[in-house]
């Protein structure tokens, strides 16, 4: 990762990238392509834009993060593993939160939102999610600032669109401020805690594990309507983009 004593020039690229990454949170409910049925082509191209993301960076290095899981820790051949648990671990992190959701939108009142307790609680686990993103704006083991900054403002819109889509108008006025602050408030902390190798080993495997996640608990259910040729440009198109540049 840079250090505190990086170049000017960098931390400037970097603050620049975390704010960038804000705006899908605060400019999304205009751009008019949330909660449309059938869903937005826009939205698909940027869930496979994302996805091709993880699998094409993110997990090749998950078994870089168990080697240094395996040096804080557990020095067996299980430890091997434990950066894909923790991708898993992701994974099923936020299926719970999306199940949890789901549940709490089915009320008995029928306003077809989530509970207070619930958006607090699903809101800001995408903050911490979020913040992983501003941490690792700083490791460059990741490859290119800007392809990665790019993979995760799609993202963002896609995870924007799904919060929206639970929590409507208290999403509006409160989350999306939330998160947009997360994305600040990561990149300050990966500012502060410099070359703290550990973190990164568990971020990289636990945000690979959220991405897949969210972004095809979005694209499959059948009520959505998604657009598996939008999602296969973007997945393709990006893919092609991060093994050949």
């Amino acid at each position: 990762m840079l250090s505190i004593g990086a170049p000017r020039s960098d931390i400037a690229v970097v603050v620049a990238a975390a704010v960038v990454l804000t705006l899908p949170h605060l400019f999304a409910g205009r751009l008019g392509v949330s909660g449309r049925v059938p869903r937005s082509r826009w939205l698909s191209i940027a869930g496979g834009v994302s996805v091709a993301y993880v699998f094409v960076h993110l997990l090749p290095d998950v078994g870089d993060a168990a080697a240094t899981l395996a040096e804080y820790g557990d020095p067996t051949a299980f430890a091997e593993h434990h950066g894909y648990l923790i991708a898993l671990f992701g994974f099923a992190t936020f299926y719970g939160l999306e199940q949890l959701a789901r549940r709490s939108n089915a009320d008995p009142d029928g306003t077809g939102q989530a509970g207070d307790g619930i958006f607090w609680i699903h809101v800001s686990s995408f903050a911490a999610y979020n913040a992983i993103v501003g941490y690792l704006l700083w490791d460059r083991e990741l490859g290119s600032l800007l392809l990665f900054s790019v993979a995760m403002a799609l993202h963002f819109l896609v995870t924007d669109d799904g919060l929206r889509a639970h929590h409507g108008r208290t999403y509006h006025r409160r989350g999306r401020w939330l998160l947009a602050a997360a994305v600040i408030a990561g990149a300050g902390a990966g500012y502060t805690l410099e070359n703290v190798e550990l973190l990164v080993a568990v971020f990289v495997p636990f945000l690979s594990g959220g991405i897949i996640l969210n972004v095809i608990k979005e694209e499959l259910p059948p009520d959505r309507e998604s657009r598996f040729w939008a999602f296969a440009v973007g997945a393709a198109g990006y893919a092609a983009l991060l093994l050949f540049v």
